[in-house]
């Protein structure tokens, strides 16, 4: 699956299953976090169909060819 990061139009390839903070962190990408446990909301994205999720507990989900992650959903973090 293809993974495309905005704002910074970064692309790349992520299997299935794999965390999308080690997705980003090899793309060169910082997703901020906090507790890790997905109760702070510091690592929140949003997604191209604008459902928001916490990175540190999500995978790459199945049965998608690309995903776009928005990583500007809140500025004061």
């Amino acid at each position: 699956m293809k993974i495309l990061f905005l704002p910074d139009n970064i692309t790349v390839d992520a299997e299935v299953g794999e965390p999308l903070l080690e997705v980003a962190e090899r793309a060169g990408v910082t997703i901020p976090t906090g507790c890790l446990m997905g109760s702070c909301h510091a690592c929140e994205v949003e997604l191209d169909d604008g459902q928001i999720i916490c990175a540190c507990i999500t995978a790459v989900p199945p049965g998608e060819k690309k995903m776009i992650i928005n990583l500007s959903v809140d500025i004061d973090w």
